[in-house]
């Protein structure tokens, strides 16, 4: 099975704040990986480090089998990745369906289109002439994520999705990360709430220092619930 996406050893900074430490992990083709743990333990690094937004002092980034030591903003989405970040970033002087097209600026051909993503989400459709900002929080991450999908990922890097969304939201995100997957794009989930992780990832990363601590099978249980959960405790 190939990786989309294999992080080696890295020593990634903030300035002199060295945040990761010879961190590693990788997502194959049509995985779906979960990277668990409490606040401020390095996890939205990892995505700024594969986006260039930390510097990576020493490992390396490989996207679709070729090793980057030193990475540009652009990259990912053109070795077909794409983000979810943290806090949605929706574009203020754009409309939902400004927003979504911009997700397609990438170029990259495929399966999602505007027509899909209002499939996906018909609250998005309803609303396209709207102000992206002016959403509620559960439609911002509903449009944050149709504007990763309309460049067509192979791979979705999902930062915080759930993060102060309503738990009847965060169960129809649950369904719709489970469809995308089901449709064959990888996901890796950063995520601290694990009654999402047990229901969409396959396997998890449990961080802690900035560095991988533990990883395995994510088993969709209680047990496995629990199990879990005393991971992001570390």
């Amino acid at each position: 099975m190939s990786a989309l996406l294999n992080l080696k050893n890295l020593n990634a900074f903030y300035g002199s704040a060295h945040i990761l430490h010879d961190l590693s992990l990788h997502v194959n083709a049509g995985e779906r990986v979960a990277l668990i743990g409490r606040n401020g333990v390095g996890k939205t690094t990892v995505v700024n480090t594969v986006l260039g937004l930390a510097s990576l002092q020493s490992g390396c980034v490989e996207l679709k089998g070729k090793a980057y030591s030193k990475l540009r903003t652009y990259m990912a989405a053109q070795h077909g990745l794409a983000v979810v970040p943290q806090g949605r970033c929706i574009v203020a002087n754009l409309s939902v369906e400004e927003n979504l097209v911009l997700g397609a600026a990438v170029g990259r051909k495929g399966h999602w289109t505007v027509r899909e993503i209002y499939k996906l989400f018909p609250i998005l459709e309803e609303r396209a002439h709207t102000p992206g900002t002016a959403l509620s929080g559960g439609q911002q991450q509903m449009l944050a994520v149709g504007r990763a999908l309309m460049a067509n990922p192979e791979l979705i890097l999902l930062d915080e999705p759930t993060e102060g969304l309503a738990p009847v939201i965060v169960d129809q995100l649950a369904v719709i990360f489970n469809q995308v997957a089901d449709q064959g794009t990888a996901l890796l989930l950063i995520e601290q709430n694990m009654s999402l992780v047990v229901r969409v990832a396959q396997r998890y990363l449990a961080m802690s220092k900035g560095s991988v601590v533990a990883e395995g099978v994510v088993h969709n249980s209680k047990e496995g619930l629990h199990d879990l959960e005393s991971h992001v405790m570390v």
